[in-house]
């Protein structure tokens, strides 16, 4: 993967041209309701646009007054399309959206190579998609920023907290957790439990998250436990599913938006 790693979801997850991206992701941004200090991390959902787009516009929103700051990015995911034990992070030295061309940020890649249980490791980036949906967004709310791209597999939290804290770094640094909620779940049973994963995770309960609760639990689980540690809140500024946005209500996906700082 070494050079651009080129999008794999593009005209799948969200619009291939350029401005009808930028359109929509400007549309989610402009229909949130976000007040107070951009946030130091945050987590937001990683499905098709037209059903998280709106969600995850809500968190993004909140960044965006951190414009002129933020010049790096620490992204991290789960791994969809392969088994993956610790944490990879790709040889690539950019990421292609149709929005341009985001740098890896090569002291950050340097960094997390230091870290126990990260390895560079290409094949879980291949068709991946829970980081790549979230780049067109931080293109629309940054100005000149890099990213580090983490795909987190099964990897218990404190290495996932390890990573964090290494990169940890001040106001020009933002970490980013890509997850959704529960899946496949009935409209109402699906509210029941994204509201519950919603007070686990506000109260920094992270030893009680797993896989049901979350698609991200592993990085989640990393972050709040960074969070709980430097004595910082979560909140929640939005939780929908997709039976709320685009989708019928008989099987839903839930996803939330969340602001660490």
């Amino acid at each position: 993967m070494a050079g651009v790693r080129e999008p794999a979801v593009a005209g799948l997850f969200y619009p291939a041209a350029a401005e009808e991206l930028r359109e929509s992701i400007e549309g989610y941004l402009a229909a949130a309701q976000v007040a107070g200090d951009p946030p130091k991390a945050l987590v937001a959902p990683h499905a098709g646009y037209i059903y998280s787009g709106p969600v995850a516009g809500a968190a993004y929103a909140a960044l965006a007054h951190a414009r002129e700051t933020v010049r790096r990015v620490v992204l991290l995911g789960p791994a969809h399309r392969m088994a993956l034990g610790g944490m990879a992070i790709p040889s690539a030295t950019a990421f292609a959206t149709p929005l341009g061309e985001v740098l890896v940020d090569a002291e950050a890649f340097d960094i997390a190579r230091a870290v126990p249980n990260v390895r560079v490791f290409d094949a879980p980036f291949e068709g991946e998609h829970s980081l790549e949906v979230q780049l067109p967004f931080l293109q629309v709310v940054l100005d000149d920023f890099r990213v580090l791209p983490v795909l987190v597999g099964q990897a218990p939290a404190q290495t996932v907290a390890a990573l964090i804290d290494a990169l940890w770094g001040g106001d020009e640094t933002r970490v980013i957790v890509s997850s959704d909620l529960s899946h496949f779940n009935d409209y109402e049973t699906a509210r029941q439990l994204d509201h519950h994963t919603a007070e686990l995770v506000e109260t920094l309960q992270f030893e009680e998250l797993s896989s049901e609760h979350a698609c991200g639990c592993y990085p989640l689980r990393g972050l709040l436990q960074v969070a709980r540690a430097k004595g910082l809140l979560v909140h929640a500024v939005d939780l929908r599913s997709s039976g709320d946005t685009a989708g019928p209500r008989t099987r839903v996906v839930g996803y939330g938006s969340f602001l660490v700082g």
